[in-house]
């Protein structure tokens, strides 16, 4: 696992995430392309983030004036590619080294959930590649 820098800015949505939720966040990432804020939380945090409903996520949606994602962050980068993919059932995560020493990630979803892993215009898979750059240094996320 890689460590992530904050900046203040950064530090200063995570605090404001936490205040608003309840749950407690490790990383945020500010995903312009997809014009989305997404927040990494501690394990086993991820109800609390979300709410009852998703309230705590359309809260925090508002206060930040962009859709908010959460993730769980996991000890393994397979079981952090399947959260990241969620809620789209992955079978398999297989962890590719290349020739010139990066690793790729290639994922098996069940056939029913293939459209949610990729997700509209291709947000989750974007999500998980973003995350998995950062936090687990694999250069790519693959949909097999």
């Amino acid at each position: 696992m890689t460590r992530v820098k904050l900046s203040m800015d950064d530090m200063a949505l995570i605090a404001t995430f936490e205040r608003i939720t309840g749950a407690s966040a490790l990383d945020v990432v500010r995903d312009d392309v997809g014009n989305r804020i997404i927040f990494i939380v501690r394990p086993k945090q991820l109800g609390k983030a979300i709410g009852k409903g998703g309230s705590n996520v359309r809260k925090a949606a508002d206060v930040f004036g962009r859709p908010v994602d959460v993730v769980e962050m996991a000890e393994t980068v397979e079981e952090f590619v399947k959260n990241a993919l969620a809620p789209a059932r992955v079978e398999k995560v297989k962890i590719i080294e290349q020739r010139d020493g990066s690793r790729v990630a290639s994922v098996t979803v069940t056939s029913d959930d293939r459209g949610i892993a990729i997700g509209r215009d291709g947000r989750n898979v974007a999500r998980a590649r973003i995350l998995c750059r950062r936090h687990f240094d694999l250069v790519n996320v693959t949909i097999a």
